[in-house]
């Protein structure tokens, strides 16, 4: 076999490993968030904005510490490619480890943090909900287990699994009046889930091994993507820091429930993707050209899904709240409109950050991270006078500087210049907005939320796949062609 056929057999490999990690991230994603989101309109009903807002601060912590226990560390173990049980279990001691201590931090300085807020119920709220830190550290390694072995399945079952339980005892809380309370339940009992599912459907189990050398290799790398992690959650936290201090819980509940909304499609498409592709670029990290070949399906690929996405959802924020949430939260519109904005940039953020990672340069990682989040900072300070909206407009500005910054890079790396980027982008980008422009012209025939909506979404999807078969467009191809293998293959 020549050269040219062993490099065709090693990409049809990855292309197919590529294909089935994504079809249950995907799969993992959408379910699980798709209940996640009932669960999260239903309690949106029964439960009022300021109690929203409590909860809200008490994430800003747990997020936070959350980020020394869930990022790093899995991804070095992610990346090294002769990992062996010594170095999981050695990894998994030194989570674990951190994760109590963050733990006991959190609980004697809950006190403060009440005071601080002039929210005196955050003690006990805190204290409890904290304990999902110790928990996210038990299934960090098994995650990681499962992205290096690309075996994705494992995720579906965990996620969903936990989703759903912690949703419905959530729903059961609030209908009893528990208040604040049953969102803290909620986000617990998801995490205590799903660590337990994946200890036992996933094949590895910590081990009586430690190695001080294996721990100074993994954490030598994972310490700069944890203080990258650490500087990029800080920075995302340090608005809803603001705001709960400079206004109100109400105002912090709204701009989060803004912020929700796009977020939400950002996880179930970016993230999922990101899962699979990160490990598949580190598998050709040291060849450039199949680097770049997998960034640019990637670049192309995120984009057309997300675009249309987030421009619609622009579009349709005034029906969609009202229809979902009532008018109770129709103040947190405006809000959804600047997170698209900012969203729209994630795919190019989000791929041309895994080239970064998977060519070993988390000493860049954290140098750009720098260099964007004092950026950040000086917006949030210039903007957190002048009220919430503004906050949330300079956030949208951040989105596009940041893009730029994470793209400049990657033509020195692998050869991915700035112009061809925004080349693969255009085709998605131009005819999602045609679409938006579109969609928009609706609201002006004064029907009722529903409807509106409705005819909104449905004239929109419409549009967009006739666009993309009218056009030509690359990513429909691809997608549907995935779309039908996978079929086929289920039908074997």
């Amino acid at each position: 076999m020549g050269i040219d056929q062993r490099d065709e057999s090693k990409d049809n490999k990855l292309k197919a490993k590529v294909m089935t990690g994504l079809f249950w991230t995907f799969g993992e994603r959408i379910v699980a968030q798709g209940v996640s989101f009932i669960v999260s309109i239903i309690l949106a009903r029964i439960l009022m904005p300021e109690e929203y807002g409590v909860v809200a601060i008490l994430l800003v912590f747990i997020n936070l510490a959350n980020v020394f226990v869930a990022n790093g560390f899995g991804e070095s173990l992610v990346r090294k490619s002769n990992a062996n049980a010594t170095d999981f279990s050695t990894v998994f001691y030194c989570s674990f480890a951190v994760s109590w201590v963050l733990y006991f931090i959190l609980f004697f300085s809950a006190p403060a943090i009440a005071s601080f807020y002039s929210q005196g119920s955050l003690t006990s709220l805190l204290r409890i909900l904290a304990l999902q830190i110790p928990f996210s550290s038990i299934c960090t390694i098994q995650q990681a287990y499962v992205s290096k072995h690309m075996i994705f399945k494992k995720f579906f079952f965990s996620t969903f699994g936990g989703t759903l339980i912690s949703g419905m005892i959530g729903i059961a809380m609030a209908y009893a009046g528990c208040g604040a309370w049953s969102l803290v339940a909620q986000y617990l009992i998801n995490t205590v889930i799903n660590a337990i599912i994946l200890f036992f459907i996933v094949p590895w189990r910590p081990q009586l091994l430690f190695k001080v050398q294996s721990a100074k290799e993994l954490i030598g790398y994972g310490w700069k993507l944890t203080a990258s992690s650490f500087i990029n959650e800080l920075y995302a936290e340090l608005r809803s820091l603001i705001i709960g201090r400079m206004y109100s819980s109400q105002d912090l509940a709204y701009y989060n429930r803004g912020n929700q909304f796009p977020s939400l499609i950002i996880t179930n498409v970016d993230t999922a993707i990101g899962k699979v592709v990160f490990p598949a670029m580190v598998k050709v990290a040291d060849e450039a050209e199949h680097l770049k070949s997998a960034s640019k399906r990637a670049m192309k690929t995120t984009s057309y899904i997300i675009f249309p996405l987030m421009i619609g959802l622009f579009v349709v924020a005034e029906p969609l709240i009202d229809v979902l949430l009532t008018n109770k939260w129709s103040f947190c519109v405006p809000f959804i409109q600047c997170s698209c904005i900012y969203y729209m940039c994630q795919p190019i953020q989000t791929t041309n950050w895994q080239i970064i990672k998977a060519v070993g340069r988390s000493d860049l990682c954290l140098k750009l991270e720098v260099v964007k989040k004092i950026i950040g900072v000086a917006i949030i300070i210039g903007s957190m006078y002048f009220g919430v909206f503004a906050i949330a407009f300079g956030n949208a500005l951040f989105g596009i500087i940041s893009m730029i910054i994470n793209i400049l890079p990657n033509k020195k790396l692998i050869g991915y210049s700035a112009f061809e980027q925004v080349k693969d982008l255009i085709p998605s980008l131009l005819l999602s907005l045609f679409m938006g422009g579109v969609i928009y012209l609706i609201s002006y025939l004064q029907l009722n939320s529903l409807i509106t909506l409705l005819l909104q979404i449905f004239c929109g999807c419409a549009i967009y796949i006739l666009g993309s078969i009218v056009f030509k467009i690359e990513s429909f191809k691809y997608i549907t062609g995935i779309l039908l293998s996978l079929i086929k293959r289920k039908q074997k």
